[in-house]
């Protein structure tokens, strides 16, 4: 039980330190104001322990919504901080990778692929890929990263979260009102609001109801674009700048892969734009919330504590 946990722990670190080293090129040696993760302790200890308690190479099964390419240097500071935990890939541990390339309908397919494999812990990067992963199975620790566990229903509380799920939540919920309030403070002539979301991930639907909640309230009106696909992007601009006033933009990786295109658009259409978070090279987002796009301060995960 001690390895297995152990291995859970340095995966919770190096999932956190692979998102925040290429996002805001900090570790995870420090705390955040603004977007602040939180690793949770899971009731591991409830469940039987995993092959890796008898294997010398324990096997984690990786799990991402992105396109390989786009996730190279995420996997390469995964790789880089397990090392740094004692865990080196093609040598006492193995990883078997998965890329989802923005296709919701190929992730129940891959997790399938991962526990045929008889991976010892399944790493699920974003919500989306969470959620299937808890669907599939109720034996393998799942080490989840998502902007909202408790809201997606992945665990109970983070207190008491239960399940085989443990991992890291961005807490971004009540933030898409601070945003369109900071829109109509910089923008005050602003009354009609584009919310580019991707209506297959259920946090960017969260947070277009919170917009649609909130707007009344600030003078404004919302207006949903659905966003799937690269294309998407590309064909509802021309749209947006005769019908929107400014745009915001949801949490969700696909979005994230081509914020710097939906920035250039934004600007070619003299729309204000505002994002979940700013990353230190995008001068394309124009806004943030406060802090964002300043020294994120991260905070190590919670003490990992099995059930007893």
């Amino acid at each position: 039980m001690r390895s297995q946990l152990r291995l859970i722990r340095e995966i919770e670190m190096s999932l956190l330190d692979s998102h925040w080293k290429i996002r805001f090129r900090v570790g995870s040696r420090v705390a955040c104001r603004v977007l602040a993760f939180i690793a949770i302790a899971s009731a591991l200890g409830t469940h039987s322990v995993s092959s890796a308690e008898a294997s010398d190479t324990p096997r984690i099964g990786y799990l991402t919504m992105h396109p390989a390419a786009v996730h190279a240097p995420f996997a390469a500071e995964f790789r880089n901080s397990l090392r740094a935990g004692g865990y080196i890939e093609g040598q006492n541990v193995t990883i078997e990778w998965r890329f989802a390339a923005n296709d919701p309908a190929a992730v129940p397919r891959l997790i399938s692929e991962l526990l045929r494999l008889r991976v010892d812990v399944l790493v699920a990067d974003g919500t989306q890929v969470a959620l299937a992963a808890k669907r599939a199975t109720r034996e393998i620790p799942i080490v989840a990263m998502s902007s909202d566990l408790v809201g997606m229903g992945l665990v109970a509380d983070l207190a008491h979260p239960g399940g085989n799920v443990t991992g890291l939540t961005l807490m971004s919920q009540g933030f898409t009102g601070k945003r369109l309030s900071l829109l109509k403070e910089i923008a005050p002539s602003t009354r009609r609001v584009a919310v580019l979301f991707n209506p297959d991930n259920p946090v960017a639907r969260s947070q277009l109801q919170e917009a649609q909640t909130l707007a009344p309230g600030l003078g404004l009106q919302v207006h949903p674009v659905s966003t799937r696909r690269a294309d998407d992007i590309e064909r509802v601009f021309p749209f947006l700048a005769e019908h929107a006033d400014a745009v915001l933009v949801t949490s969700d990786l696909l979005l994230e892969e081509f914020r710097t295109r939906i920035g250039e658009l934004a600007i070619q259409n003299r729309l204000p734009s505002i994002c979940p978070s700013r990353l230190p090279e995008d001068a394309t987002c124009l806004m943030a919330p406060p802090g964002a796009a300043s020294l994120i301060e991260l905070s190590r995960p919670m003490p990992y504590t099995p059930a007893s």
